[in-house]
């Protein structure tokens, strides 16, 4: 086991050493194109932080308002009709919202029923199925400057209900 620790904490400044070699042998600038690319970096940080300040605003409202409980209300005959347990409905909605705020309702969601309970394998293969859809298509747009996203979103929205059904479906047949 003290193996596997010593290469775990050699292993980003190995890593780090390569790369400098590298660009050496190379004959490479290696400071100045490492300020390049953290310029770059600054650079991308400041024209995806008005998206993100978006983003977590939504969330936070949506999560304190209530409308999360609300939604889940509406749906719920839906829910019930198809056998979808309510407890993971919280995280379906969220999750293509939001990945810190939906890990908080999975870990939620675990310390109340058990990580091997059905409902926790279900929240965890949801969590591995599907994707922060809203989140990534904010990035990646406004990274790029693609301003028309509603097919993508459309396929992004039905390849996560995808997952989340048959998240539901395959832990249906497995216990």
């Amino acid at each position: 086991m003290n193996i596997v620790n010593y290469i775990s904490s050699a292993a980003i400044p190995l890593i780090i050493l390569l790369i400098i070699v590298y660009g050496l042998l190379e004959k490479n600038k290696v400071f100045d194109t490492f300020v390049d690319g953290a310029t770059e970096g600054i650079e991308i940080v400041f024209k995806i932080f008005p998206t993100l300040i978006g983003i977590f605003l939504a969330i936070g409202a949506i999560r304190s308002s209530g409308i999360l409980d609300l939604i889940i209300n509406a749906i719920s005959p839906i829910t019930n009709f198809f056998n979808i347990p309510s407890e993971i409905m919280p995280l379906a909605l969220v999750r293509p919202i939001s990945g810190s705020a939906s890990t908080a309702v999975a870990t939620d969601i675990m310390t109340n029923f058990g990580v091997d309970s059905k409902i926790g394998l279900i929240a965890s293969t949801i969590m591995g199925s599907t994707e922060t859809t809203f989140y990534t298509i904010a990035i990646y747009t406004s990274c790029v400057g693609i301003k028309k996203t509603r097919f993508v979103l459309k396929a992004a929205l039905i390849a996560d209900f995808i997952g989340m059904m048959f998240s539901v479906i395959i832990w249906e047949i497995l216990s």
